[in-house]
């Protein structure tokens, strides 16, 4: 919120006019910017093309902006407008990717000759991505002329998009003549062609093309790693994976992937160790396809010792499976084999997604009195979870206090977890006070006391927390989703309008929306904390990660196939009674992997029984 003092009224004139364009560019929000912009207009002011700068760039390019208030701004805007405030509007319709955003970027190229604005470079590149968004060859294929016109084809920017466009739109040939004509050519123009050749099935000649390029970054090797996996080459691919010199996350997600997904599972453990032993951090993409690997090499292996089956407790407690998880754990114990620390932290997690908090207490207890095995911090954290989660907070805080070892952060964390699904904000308060202090760069401290404050309708409390991460400069972890369609995966955040299908994937919810309403689906949104009306607050939460991923895979997937979906944070309250009702209206199984553990949707019931 700005000051109130920042908007005392100016004599209209020059130095008015500069200072709401300083206090323009202080802005965070819309509504910050709608306040400020009403100010100004109270003031009699009129837009200076510098003044009108800041809102339009911000409206139309920040995932939180308004490309319709850029887009009045703009149109209605009484001084003279710059090339550089047209082309900022038609890359965000190109970022927008909604219904009519090419006809509304096509309409701001059609102003510009009107207004005797020339068009440059950046104007034809993010025409050309409006295009690729919407496929919209014989559009395309007319700016190409115009870019011919207009001597622009030697802009390696406007160069690299032509490539792309002609590649999305199925048309190799004219990418790679494009491509050929082209007098200067950077890596990502040499990037742009291999993924055209990839897209296009023509793997050859992306190989070709790859052996002939002059330098590569970590996406030319990426690009061709996955198109080789794409198509089953997996020696190629791994003798690629070895060539390179420097491999990220994604190199390794994609080689275990394509072992995984060709019948190869004891190559793709065999890669998981080998990333271990160099120190790379795996992401959730990579441990969900482990733990079902792991889960293949134990049923066929003869030869099990306590690592394997405590691999396999722990692969089935996430799943959901719990009892077959306690009955593999008896197993063992009747093979000989004695469970060791990390068993028992399996099978207490078993317990604890199951919320059998009496065979917890029994299995805790075995553990020193059977096997001699003394209690660490994340045993007791377990227990922590497991009272937790069966809404015994009061129980939970008295087994913290008489705990023989100090608590850490990990069991407070557990505790202000639970405050947060039972609703217990006093309690909640007091453990997530002490935690934001105790744990100061953990930002999953701070969001969890600003939701038990959103919910409790204490909205000035939960902003102040927000503050002290603003002002501790915490960052909070975008809730990113991963889904894989044919052997290709997509990533969304909250909000996000990036992937060439944006149109039809909001479409796609909206309509998956109308019919779990049916069956009584209500947005839940007691955790969204801005003052925006609740028809804003059902958009916001509408359009979390996975709701998108969700709709992407009722897309492109067949009726009946199971979808499966990774998160890297907890899935929310909403999300979880959504996604239950979407698998019930639409006989669809949908299998959500989050921060927490799995979750396997199906006919209207989750598998983690609603404790996560």
């Amino acid at each position: 919120m700005l000051k109130p003092s920042l908007f005392k009224p100016l004599k209209p004139g020059f130095h008015s006019i500069i200072s709401f364009t300083a206090i323009f560019h202080k802005c965070k929000s819309m509504k910050q910017f709608k306040e400020a912009h009403t100010q100004f207009i109270i003031n009699g002011l009129t837009h200076s093309p510098s003044s009108l700068r800041p809102i339009i760039s911000f409206s139309a390019l920040d995932p939180s902006g308004d490309i319709d208030y850029a887009l009045l701004l703009l149109l209605r805007a009484s001084t003279p407008r710059t090339v550089y405030l047209f082309n900022t509007t038609i890359r965000g319709f190109s970022r927008a990717r909604r219904p009519g955003s090419l006809w509304s970027s096509v309409l701001l190229f059609v102003q510009m000759g009107v207004l005797n604005l020339a068009p440059n470079s950046f104007t034809f590149t993010f025409l050309f991505q409006n295009c690729s968004n919407c496929v919209a060859f014989d559009l395309g294929r007319q700016f190409h002329g115009m870019v011919i016109k207009n001597s622009f084809e030697t802009d390696v920017f406007v160069r690299n998009s032509i490539i792309r466009f002609y590649s999305v739109c199925g048309k190799l040939d004219d990418a790679r003549m494009a491509f050929d004509e082209s007098s200067e050519l950077d890596v990502v123009s040499w990037n742009s062609m291999i993924d055209a050749c990839i897209r296009n099935g023509d793997i050859l000649e992306a190989l070709s093309l790859f052996s002939k390029m002059p330098e590569r970054s970590n996406i030319s090797w990426n690009s061709l790693l996955g198109g080789l996996v794409k198509f089953g080459c997996l020696d190629d691919a791994y003798w690629v994976f070895l060539e390179m010199s420097q491999r990220n996350i994604v190199s390794w997600v994609v080689m275990i992937s394509g072992y995984a997904q060709n019948g190869k599972p004891k190559e793709a453990l065999a890669l998981f160790r080998e990333m271990q032993m160099l120190d790379q951090e795996p992401n959730s993409a990579i441990l969900v396809k482990i733990i079902d690997l792991a889960m293949q090499v134990f049923n066929t292996s003869r030869e099990r010792d306590v690592s394997a089956y405590t691999a396999a407790i722990s692969g089935l407690a996430m799943n959901g499976c719990s009892k077959e998880a306690l009955h593999l754990f008896d197993q063992m114990k009747s093979e000989g084999i004695s469970p060791d620390g990390v068993s028992y932290i399996a099978v207490l997690c078993a317990c604890s997604h199951a919320g059998w908090v009496e065979k917890g207490f029994h299995y805790f207890a075995s553990m020193s009195d059977v096997h001699g095995i003394r209690p660490e911090l994340d045993h007791y954290a377990c227990m922590v979870d497991l009272l937790g989660r069966a809404g015994l907070l009061e129980k939970a805080e008295k087994f913290v206090a008489s705990m023989p070892i100090k608590p850490d952060n990990v069991i407070w964390g557990a505790l202000l977890g639970a405050c947060r699904v039972y609703g217990n904000a006093k309690m909640g308060e007091r453990v997530g006070s002490l935690l934001v202090e105790s744990d100061k760069t953990h930002n999953g401290r701070y969001i969890l006391l600003s939701n038990i404050y959103a919910e409790s309708m204490k909205g000035e409390d939960a902003e102040q927390v927000r503050k002290t991460m603003r002002r501790r400069k915490i960052k909070r972890v975008p809730g990113c989703s991963l889904i894989e369609i044919d052997g290709c995966l997509h990533e969304f955040f909250a909000g996000d309008r990036s992937h060439e299908k944006t149109e039809e994937i909001y479409l796609m919810w909206e309509e998956i929306v109308k019919e779990i309403k049916k069956i009584g689906y209500r947005e839940e949104t007691r955790t969204v904390v801005f003052d925006v009306e609740e028809e804003e607050k059902e958009a916001v939460i509408g359009q979390h990660s996975e709701k998108l991923a969700v709709a992407l895979g009722f897309l492109y997937t067949t009726s009946g196939s199971t979808l499966q979906i990774v998160k890297n944070i907890r899935m929310c309250n909403d999300c979880h009674n959504a996604i239950k009702l979407v698998s019930k209206v639409f006989k669809r199984k949908i299998s959500i992997r989050d921060r927490k553990r799995f979750h396997h949707f199906e006919e209207g019931l989750c598998s983690c029984r609603d404790y996560w």
